[in-house]
């Protein structure tokens, strides 16, 4: 499906000077990032004693082990946590790799002229005020900008805690760092400085390393995308996991996205700002639906986006990707020692797709000579708190034998096992010693993968996170953060290997056609011309201007037929009596014609006449729609039609443009999907139909560039193959 370049790749940036977005784009390279967030010395302007914030930089610097000098600045004190100070970063004998601004906001602008002085590139900037701060702040952030570009400084912040690279022992951070500082898989992107201290705890107390965890403040010079494509071109980093709390380039952003499916390494985020748009035309329904959150998990999942509703999930969703390897089918074998676990794990799977098939005849017969007579040999698997309580029964490696047959049934794809964690250690460790070994032991010799959890998200101890860690193993938190993450990455699998086999989308000019057109509504005779011209089918009609000639075009389409006032004013026909439906006869038309066209009359100062159309009976109504997100650009919906698309708000929506593979995928996630497959008598839908028509009215949409607003089709008649939009309304803007 075509494009237009204006709909597709908007100005995201207003108001920025391109050839500045150029000049800061040059700041912000994954290779110019590399060497910001492995700095080896690091001065921090404005540092003393009395200072909390350098108290805490110093502090994580010297907890992460800051391979080279730690330089305090500060005008009037001599030293400062026990080092002595230079006044200015002019009196340096030689640049270190990142200065830290602490100075107040007015002070901000000579640290970024003394640093680009002495040949310092890389500044953090931690005060307020600017940005946020009305304005004033918005003026002074603009000159912050020009001034960073001018002496090409990379800059992160201003407004913002600075960042943590465990791998490159750098934490020019200004908050408190619990050691030790993990390094891992998981790169870390918060458009937010406080929950940083919360995350870190979490990853240290889940036993998740990261390769990145960084702040992003006003994003003035580097922002959250840069860091994101930093991240998916450094090899230390698995997947990227995201606190955002907006999408400042949407169309960056998914670009970046498609890089990610394509290399391989999952974006997962935490989108917070669930708010309705209430930007949408009281004229169509599709832009009530299409809601602002509504809009960003459409794209965000069309693009493989990982959304994700806490930071705990977030996190443990992230330790899965970056420790694991990612199930390669739905089919899912469990091993636990509790019932209950089972029964827990079972309805979860349930809500996320995830099979539990019934285990082979020849991984029953394997299990049950291992097992207690008294287990219960099926899938889930309890192996019972037997095996844990009996010395004997724990030596003889029953956790083992159950492992490993279940690894090995032909039905299963993946396996979700069940593991104890340690807190203290133990009078002897060689048993726990012995089940790690043979859980990796199995991991070696199979291709398919094994996720380990902990039956809660309890916290892993110091010890029992080293004894994970010297035999490589890594345990999801819980079984409801557990089963969800899977559910995520079976998606993201699924997702993936749908981009690898789509074709890029084609783009193409507006017509010259549409240019001329009238801002505002179009009438329905219009609209149906405009829809029909992309290849949508509309039910047969014709437009009269009296009632003999309503009367021929009945006899013309065949009775029954429907009348409806056709005026460019009257969006919303039936709410003024400007519809007749099911009329029999001649007779009928004739006294509904000057019924219809004596209601359009007397509520708009336009009426093109009465359009008359066949009527249509058994069959399935669906609503078909595209409005223009102020983001995002073309969003299309579809969803069950008439009256339920406004009562039951059940529908399904992506970003144009939408292969006609798609269509039919969003139709199947609609919470009436059954009504499609043939219910009470009647036919199935024929998907790849509605799927060429939805096409078709995106090709519509696409059409129309800069001057679309709405386009819907409510309803969109489904007879098995047959598809016809019944009632058609267009909307443009003007310009």
């Amino acid at each position: 499906m075509g494009t237009t370049d204006e709909l597709i790749r908007p100005d995201l940036t207003p108001g920025r000077d391109p050839d500045r977005e150029r000049a800061r784009l040059r700041l912000v390279t994954p290779q110019r990032l590399r060497s910001f967030f492995a700095p080896r010395s690091v001065a921090l302007v404005g540092a003393s004693d009395s200072s909390g914030w350098a108290g805490f930089i110093v502090e994580s610097l010297r907890t992460a082990g800051l391979p080279g000098p730690m330089v305090p600045v500060h005008r009037r004190h001599r030293s400062a946590f026990g080092t002595p100070t230079i006044r200015r970063l002019t009196d340096l004998d030689r640049p270190v790799d990142l200065a830290f601004a602490l100075v107040p906001t007015d002070a901000v602008e000579s640290v970024l002229d003394d640093a680009a002085t002495v040949g310092i590139r890389n500044v953090i900037v931690l005060a307020a005020g600017f940005g946020e701060g009305g304005e004033a702040g918005r003026r002074r952030e603009r000159r912050l900008a020009d001034i960073a570009i001018d002496h090409d400084l990379t800059v992160l912040g201003p407004n913002c805690l600075g960042f943590v690279n465990a791998h490159a022992h750098a934490a020019p951070f200004g908050l408190h760092i619990v050691p030790p500082v993990l390094p891992g898989p998981v790169g870390i992107v918060l458009q937010s400085g406080a929950l940083a201290s919360n995350v870190m705890g979490f990853t240290r107390a889940r036993a998740i390393g990261t390769s990145l965890l960084s702040s992003m403040g006003n994003e003035v010079i580097i922002t959250a995308a840069d860091v994101v494509d930093y991240l998916l071109d450094d090899d230390a980093t698995k997947v990227i996991a995201l606190f955002l709390e907006s999408i400042r380039d949407p169309h960056r952003f998914l670009a970046l996205a498609d890089k990610a499916l394509t290399v391989g390494k999952p974006l997962v985020v935490l989108k917070v700002g669930r708010t309705a748009a209430g930007r949408a035309t009281a004229l169509a329904h599709t832009g009530a639906i299409a809601g602002d959150d509504a809009v960003v998990a459409a794209v965000l999942r069309q693009h493989g986006v990982i959304r994700v509703d806490s930071l705990e999930e977030l996190l443990i969703t992230a330790g899965l990707f970056g420790y694991g390897r990612p199930p390669s089918g739905s089919r899912m074998g469990v091993v636990t020692a509790s019932g209950g676990a089972c029964d827990i794990i079972a309805d979860r799977c349930a809500d996320e797709g995830i099979e539990i098939p019934d285990f082979a005849p020849s991984t029953v017969s394997r299990l049950s000579e291992a097992l207690p007579a008294f287990a219960a040999v099926r899938n889930p698997l309890d192996i019972t708190g037997f095996t844990l309580a009996d010395a004997k029964a724990a030596a003889s490696g029953v956790g083992d034998v159950a492992l490993n047959a279940v690894v090995d049934d032909p039905g299963v794809d993946f396996v979700f096992n069940a593991v104890a964690v340690p807190v203290d250690p133990p009078p002897d460790p060689a048993p726990w010693h012995r089940r790690y070994a043979g859980i990796v032991a199995t991991q070696n010799r199979t291709g398919k993968a094994i996720v380990h959890f902990t039956t809660t998200c309890t916290d892993i101890s110091p010890y029992g996170r080293d004894l994970l860690a010297g035999y490589g193993l890594h345990a999801l938190g819980g079984i409801e953060f557990g089963i969800r993450a899977l559910g995520h990455a079976l998606r993201w699998t699924s997702a993936r290997s749908r981009a690898a086999l789509r074709p890029a989308p084609e783009r193409h000019a507006v017509p010259a056609a549409h240019a001329g057109l009238p801002s505002g509504p179009m009438s329905e005779a219009a609209s149906r011309d405009l829809v029909a011209a992309h290849g949508v089918r509309v039910v047969p009609g014709e437009l009269a201007t009296t009632a003999a000639g309503a009367v021929a075009a009945a006899d013309r389409l065949g009775y029954p037929v429907a009348l409806k006032i056709c005026a460019a004013a009257l969006t919303h026909k039936s709410d003024h009596g400007g519809v007749a439906l099911d009329l029999p006869d001649a007779a009928a038309v004739a006294a509904a014609f000057d019924r219809v066209e004596a209601a359009g009359r007397a509520h708009a100062a336009a009426v093109d006449g009465v359009l008359v159309t066949a009527m249509r009976g058994r069959g399935v109504e669906l609503f078909a729609g595209v409005t223009v997100d102020p983001s995002f650009g073309p969003v299309v919906a579809v969803g069950l039609g008439g009256v339920l698309v406004e009562v039951l708000h059940d529908v399904s929506l992506r970003a144009l443009p939408v292969p006609p593979d798609e269509v039919e995928r969003m139709l199947g996630e609609l919470r009436g999907a059954a009504v499609l497959r043939g219910a009470r008598g009647t036919p199935p839908v024929d998907l790849a139909a509605v799927a060429q028509a939805v096409g078709a009215l995106g090709e519509a949409a696409l059409a129309l560039g800069p001057r679309l607003q709405t386009i819907e089709v409510n309803p969109l008649w489904v007879n098995g193959s047959e598809v016809e939009a019944l009632d058609v309304l267009v909307v443009t803007r003007g310009g």
